[in-house]
């Protein structure tokens, strides 16, 4: 319980909203560190795609969320995942999610049946196509974005880069399936040797990379809209 308690001030923060929001915001972001990196600083990717789109947007993200994860209270903080939603007048819903179950979940070796616990190899079955289907009920577009890469450079995650490619791979087939779903790859952002996009644990975006993804989501909303 001690450690609970250590790690609850963690979990809340991510959940923090980018900006609180009047009940006119149209854009939900769900998902884990990618997106949540930066919020105390008002410069996370939400607070970056609120300045490119001139608009408000509702952040849940939370630090460490998974797409799989059974323990109940900090579960329903939002460190999983789908537990992130709540209802509104969402036209897009910006979500992430999967790296940190490969990670953490399986030390991104011997993955196979976990991956295949969060998404099928045609992208139809699991975990993560559920999640979406119930958000496309909704009615809204769901955009879901990759993760970053490390190209020319030692990074503490780069021994998952064919988890990574393989789980992507997935998520473009799902979308594939529905025209109200884009999968939003970062993974050619950062260029050759450029440490610059990401923050000094080589794992999490920078600010300046943060802006980056949220320049590519940014043109996803715009070219659809």
């Amino acid at each position: 319980m001690r450690f609970f308690m250590l790690l609850l001030p963690l979990f809340l923060v991510g959940c923090t909203e980018a900006v609180p929001t009047d009940g006119q915001s149209r854009i939900l972001i769900m998902g884990d560190s990618l997106f949540a990196t930066h919020q105390l600083k008002g410069k996370s990717i939400g607070h970056a795609l609120e300045n490119q789109l001139g608009e408000q947007v509702t952040d849940r993200s939370v630090l460490g969320a998974r797409i799989q994860y059974a323990l109940p209270v900090s579960g329903s903080l939002g460190v999983k995942i789908a537990r992130q939603y709540r209802k509104g007048p969402w036209e897009w819903i910006i979500l992430n999610g999967g790296g940190n179950d490969l990670w953490l979940g399986c030390g991104c070796g011997r993955c196979g049946a976990k991956l295949n616990r969060m998404i099928s190899a045609d992208g139809t079955d699991g975990d993560i196509p559920a999640l979406v289907g119930r958000l496309r009920q909704s009615g809204a577009r769901v955009a879901y974005v990759g993760y970053l890469r490390s190209p020319g450079m030692l990074s503490p995650i780069e021994h998952c880069k064919n988890e990574a490619d393989a789980l992507e791979g997935r998520l473009a087939a799902m979308a594939a399936r529905d025209a109200g779903v884009t999968f939003v790859s970062i993974a050619d952002l950062v260029p050759d040797g450029d440490s610059s996009y990401f923050a000094i644990d080589m794992i999490h975006p920078s600010v300046k990379g943060s802006r980056a993804i949220a320049d590519r989501i940014a043109g996803v909303i715009r070219d659809t809209e």
